[in-house]
């Protein structure tokens, strides 16, 4: 599950919201499934982003340069 995912699940609930297309089902609420593609998207967004951010090692990095006459 990346950010991706995120993004596609993101724009088919925003399509199926705004009624771009009509999927021509009577049993199936669009807005509704819209609505939770839309939610599904979010949450993958954020695991992603945390998943993914730099970890810190809480170490110090010290840099040393020798000059060699």
């Amino acid at each position: 599950m990346g950010i991706g995912l995120g993004i596609v699940l993101l724009v088919a609930g925003l399509i199926l919201v705004a009624d771009v297309i009509n999927v021509g089902t009577a049993f199936v609420d669009e807005g509704a499934l819209g609505w939770i593609l839309i939610i599904a998207g979010v949450i993958a967004l954020v695991f992603a982003l945390v998943i993914n951010s730099p970890r810190r090692t809480g170490g110090t990095v010290v840099e040393e340069r020798r000059v060699e006459p």
